[in-house]
């Protein structure tokens, strides 16, 4: 064998030699991390796991709070009077500890007429009875001055007897709808504005209207013909001025197709729940025992439809209760109580209307009726208090709420045409009261 060949073997075994320890050291790694994870996985006391990271629940991100959490903030926000109330009724509290006299500051019967009517209400409404209503007006319609009176006064007149919100939650989708389908969108904003005004406004006329005049009225016990013929004028000139604002759209043809759905409303459930109706009515007039109302009434609805429990706006009831407690406690104070008496004598009216524009007419009504007794003027100033900004009446939130969810909505524009209709009809009916 020549040297190169007998290099060249060599050169060849190396090679050979290289490669199985390259081999080894693999495999030997492989092995000792084996072993090094068996011996660590032998280290963890028995009984015991490995802690885990905790997986976030449904509708939770592992960062920040639960999604519970964020509902109930949420609410809380779009509960402001509620919390204020909460707020104010237990620094009364501090004042006056509670005793057996808190039994005496709730209004039961307010509180059951307002369950009650947010009941029977909601199964109106599910039945399709306003729907149908308002589908049924349109079939006359054949202009745009026309189709504006129909979705203005459809709010007017409705809310005189299911409320100033539930007209506006109701009907206010509703014109949205039609509006738009007729093609007339950029009249919009005034008509909104002109809906919440007449929702409001119509709501004076009865005891049912609104919170506040079912309050006033139990709470002054005027009689059903005393209050009609107190809020009466005001409400008349109210539509008288409606009437007028219907210039503002024109007299041209309109066509345009029905909206969507099948207008058709449940005649069982509507003779029901239009029985249980008159049931409140007849408590209203105090022609029986509110418990009775609320009795046939709760146990109508937990066998027909009990779902119509989660409709009833229950931050109200408890916005109630609060300002009960409030109130209560601020009479039980004298120096407070005589103060406010001198202050509001006189001056129901014009305090009602003004403290309604910063704190909303309801709890404004609550929070001044127990320091005076002239409740009539009172009844005009909160429900004038309505009118002007947009908290002065929690209603017209809804409204607002309502249109800026459409689309193509212009809030700023919304707003403008809002105040500046609420502050002409504020004057106007301010001075007129003041006349009488």
């Amino acid at each position: 064998m020549d040297v190169d060949s007998f290099l060249s073997v060599i050169h060849r075994n190396c090679r050979r030699k290289t490669h199985a320890l390259t081999n080894l050291d693999k495999a030997l790694s492989m092995r000792y991390a084996s072993l090094w994870k068996r011996f660590c996985k032998n280290r963890q006391p028995r009984g015991e796991s490995a802690p885990a990271r905790p997986r976030p629940g449904k509708g939770d991100t592992a960062d920040g709070p639960p999604e519970s959490m964020r509902r109930i903030v949420t609410w809380l926000r779009g509960q402001a009077m509620l919390v204020a109330a909460a707020i104010l009724a237990a620094a009364s509290m501090l004042l006056i500890p509670p005793d057996a006299g808190y039994g005496q500051y709730i209004d039961w019967r307010v509180l059951s007429l307002l369950f009650c009517l947010m009941l029977v209400v909601a199964g109106l409404r599910k039945a399709g009875a306003f729907d149908w209503m308002g589908r049924r007006l349109l079939l006359r319609v054949h202009t745009q001055r026309q189709l504006a009176a129909v979705l203005i006064f459809l709010p007017f007149f409705t809310s005189m007897a299911i409320t100033n919100d539930v007209a506006l939650i109701t009907f206010v989708p509703f014109a949205l709808s039609v509006m738009t389908m007729a093609g007339r969108s950029e009249r919009l904003i005034p008509l909104v504005a002109l809906q919440t005004l007449a929702a409001n406004l119509g709501s004076m006329l009865t005891p049912i209207g609104n919170p506040q005049n079912l309050y006033l009225y139990s709470l002054a016990d005027m009689g059903m013909g005393e209050f009609l013929g107190a809020m009466l004028p005001l409400t008349a000139a109210s539509g008288v001025l409606l009437a007028v604002c219907l210039l503002l759209f024109p007299a041209e043809p309109l066509s345009f197709a029905q909206p969507q759905g099948t207008g058709r409303c449940v005649r069982s459930r509507l003779w029901i729940y239009g029985a249980l109706f008159l049931a409140c009515m007849g408590t209203v007039a105090r022609l029986y025992d509110y418990g009775w109302a609320l009795l046939i009434t709760a146990g109508v609805v937990l066998c027909l439809d009990r779902r119509l429990f989660a409709q009833v706006d229950y931050a109200l009831l408890a916005t109630f209760l609060c300002f009960f407690v409030l109130i209560g406690n601020l009479g039980r104070l004298p120096a407070v109580r005589e103060a406010l008496e001198s202050l509001l004598a006189g001056r129901e009216r014009a305090a009602g209307i003004l403290l309604s524009q910063v704190m909303s007419n309801v709890p404004a009504a609550m929070l001044l009726s127990g320091f005076t007794t002239g409740y009539r003027t009172l009844l005009e100033g909160v429900n004038l208090g309505g009118l002007g900004t947009l908290i002065a009446s929690m209603a017209s939130l809804i409204s607002y709420q309502a249109y800026v969810r459409s689309d193509g909505a212009r809030p700023r524009s919304y707003l403008g045409w809002f105040t500046a209709l609420n502050v002409a009809f504020l004057a106007a009916l301010w001075g007129l009261a003041a006349l009488w």
